[in-house]
């Protein structure tokens, strides 16, 4: 994995897009975490981040002139919270192929008053019963979602639902999901029900953890909640090369 520098910032790719905003291409660095924007000066409106290995939406510094973040294939479980501190005035979203479980782990977006574009394609919550109805009552402010524009209808249908008995106590479920979410805990609990054992488990986490790229974390999770183990990965045999299973 590659540090993010502000040498790295300073020779990377830096252009006009073709919606006339400027743009800083971050892209495949293999970056495990945000950090040392600062070097940017603020001086973008929009930052690539996609293709890399960031686990956490977290790390800016103050930076009013960001409108559009893309974050396409990482490994993101996590948005920090009181982003709308450093990025206030942000307006698109791009969470597609991240690892985000719960919807009560898309609350922080919530004070990003000025958002409205958003995508969660192809990340777990999106499985969710009443997900689209949920991130649209949450974020009244958004116009598409998954790169769907919001209808009047839906907006209408979600008030509706999360305003009734039924829908607040989903809310309080969601919440309290939510607080109990420990990293990695979902694949403990399948782990747990495969019977596998602590240091089994233990072993599947270091593989997690080590893969080189998001296909093989999704690979490796497929494989787990099929009750398989994965083999050569557990036992160091790594060559650094997409893993292959019978």
């Amino acid at each position: 994995m590659v540090k993010l520098t502000a040498e790295i910032i300073q020779n990377s790719l830096q252009y006009i897009n073709p919606v006339k905003d400027r743009e800083l291409d971050l892209r495949g660095y293999r970056i495990p975490e945000i950090e040392n924007l600062g070097a940017t000066g603020d001086q973008f409106d929009t930052i690539d981040f996609s293709e890399n290995d960031v686990r956490k939406l977290d790390g800016f510094p103050y930076l009013k002139r960001l409108k559009c973040l893309m974050l396409n294939n990482n490994r993101i479980v996590r948005i920090g919270e009181h982003l709308e501190e450093y990025i206030p005035n942000l307006e698109s979203l791009i969470l597609t192929g991240n690892q985000i479980e719960d919807l009560g782990d898309v609350e922080p977006l919530t004070s990003l008053e000025k958002l409205t574009t958003l995508s969660l394609l192809h990340n777990p919550v999106t499985a969710k019963q009443h997900y689209r109805l949920y991130i649209i009552y949450k974020l009244p402010q958004l116009k598409l979602l998954d790169f769907r524009k919001i209808k009047m209808k839906e907006r209408e249908e979600a008030k509706t639902l999360f305003k009734s008995k039924k829908g607040k106590e989903i809310q309080k479920d969601i919440i309290k999901r939510s607080k109990t979410f420990v990293p990695g805990g979902s694949m403990h609990n399948i782990a747990k029900s495969k019977g596998l054992s602590d240091e089994e488990i233990h072993k599947i986490r270091e593989a997690i953890n080590q893969a080189s790229s998001l296909e093989e974390v999704e690979r490796l999770q497929k494989i787990l909640q099929s009750g398989q183990i994965p083999g050569n990965e557990l036992n160091g045999q790594r060559n650094g090369q997409a893993m292959e299973y019978e």
